[in-house]
C-alpha cells in the first residue's frame, strides 16, 4: 500500500501524460492539411524521438540486470510491438470507417480490459473504488460525446471493431508494462518499449508506403518534432512512473480524461465547439479521477 501523498503524485502524472498525449490529435490535424497520410506521419513523430530513446537505453541500464531472464526481454519487444504501435495502427485504420467522437467512446472501454487481463492473468482484485470510478468515467465519456455520436454508415461494424482492438492492445500494454517496470526501471523500460515500436512503424513503412519521406513542406516536420517531445518523449515517461506508482488499472481509469483533454485542446487550437454536454462530461470525468486519488487501495 502507498500513502496518499504518493497516490496524489501518480494521479497528477498520469494526468500530465495523457493530457500530453492527447495534444497529438490536435498536431495530426493541423499536419493533415499539408496531405501527408497516418503511417508517414507516424513515422516521422518515431524518428524524431528516436534518438532520445537510443541515448537513454545506452546510458541507463535495466534496474535488476543480474536477474532479467531472456523471457523477460521478450516480453518487452511483445508489448513494446502491441503498445505504441498496434494500438496506434488499429486506431488510425478505424478512423477511416467511423467518426471520431464514436472511435473515443469505444476507444476508452479498454479500463474495463485492463481490470479484466489483470484479474485473469495477474490475479489482480478488483476494489469497489475502482468500479465506481470506471462507472463515473464512462458516463462523463458518453456525455461529453452524446451529442457528436452517429451511428450511421455501412462500415460501422468495421470500424468499431478496428477500434476495439485498439482498445484491447493497449490495454494489454497497460498490464504488461505494470508488471515489467519494476524488473527494468521507468526510464530503461520506457526507452526500450519505444525502440521497439519504431522499428515496427519503420518496418510497416517501407512495406506499404513509396513515398518520400523528405518531399513534405517545413511545417510538417515542425509539428512532427513537437509531437515527438511533447506528445511523445515526455508522456511516455509520465505514464511509465505514473503506472509504477498507482499500478495499471488506477491508470487506466485516469486516462478517461483523454477524450475531454482532446475536445479541449481541439476547441483552443482548432477553434472547435465545446458544447454544454462536453463540459457537463468533462466535469463527471475529472470526478471519476478525484475517486481514483482518494481511494485507500491501489494495485
Amino acid at each position: 500500500m502507498i500513502s496518499k501523498e504518493s497516490k496524489l503524485l501518480g494521479v497528477i502524472l498520469a494526468v500530465l501524460g495523457v493530457v500530453l498525449f492527447s495534444a497529438k490529435a490536435v498536431m495530426v490535424k493541423l499536419a493533415y492539411v499539408y496531405d501527408i497520410d497516418s503511417v508517414s506521419l507516424l513515422l516521422l513523430r518515431m524518428l524524431f524521438s528516436l534518438p532520445v530513446y537510443l541515448i537513454i537505453a545506452f546510458i541507463v541500464k535495466p534496474k535488476n540486470k543480474s536477474e532479467l531472464k531472456s523471457m523477460d526481454y521478450l516480453w518487452l519487444l511483445f508489448f513494446g510491438f502491441v503498445g505504441y504501435y498496434l494500438a496506434s495502427y488499429f486506431d488510425f485504420q478505424g478512423l477511416n470507417y467511423i467518426k471520431a467522437s464514436l472511435e473515443r467512446i469505444v476507444l476508452f472501454i479498454y479500463p474495463t480490459l485492463v481490470l479484466l487481463i489483470s484479474r485473469i492473468f495477474l490475479k489482480t482484485k478488483i476494489t469497489k473504488i475502482q468500479i465506481l470510478a470506471i462507472i463515473v468515467t464512462y458516463l462523463g465519456v458518453l456525455l461529453a460525446f452524446s451529442g457528436e455520436l452517429d451511428l450511421s454508415g455501412s462500415h460501422l461494424y468495421k470500424g468499431v471493431g478496428l477500434i476495439f482492438l485498439s482498445a484491447l492492445t493497449y490495454a494489454m500494454y497497460l498490464v504488461g508494462s505494470g508488471w515489467l517496470i519494476p524488473k527494468f526501471g521507468v526510464v530503461c523500460f520506457t526507452a526500450y518499449a519505444m525502440i521497439v515500436s519504431t522499428v515496427c512503424v519503420s518496418i510497416h513503412y517501407v512495406a506499404t508506403q513509396d513515398i518520400d519521406l523528405l518531399s513534405y513542406p517545413k511545417e510538417v516536420y515542425y509539428l512532427g518534432g513537437m509531437m515527438a517531445v511533447l506528445s511523445t518523449i515526455i508522456p511516455s515517461f509520465l505514464v511509465s512512473q505514473s503506472i509504477k506508482i498507482i499500478g495499471s488499472s488506477n491508470f487506466s481509469i485516469v486516462a478517461s480524461i483523454g477524450p475531454v483533454s482532446t475536445i479541449l485542446l481541439a476547441y483552443i487550437f482548432l477553434g472547435e465547439k465545446l458544447s454544454f454536454f462536453q463540459i457537463v462530461g468533462t466535469v463527471v470525468i475529472i470526478l471519476g479521477i478525484t475517486l481514483v486519488s482518494k481511494g485507500k487501495k491501489t494495485n
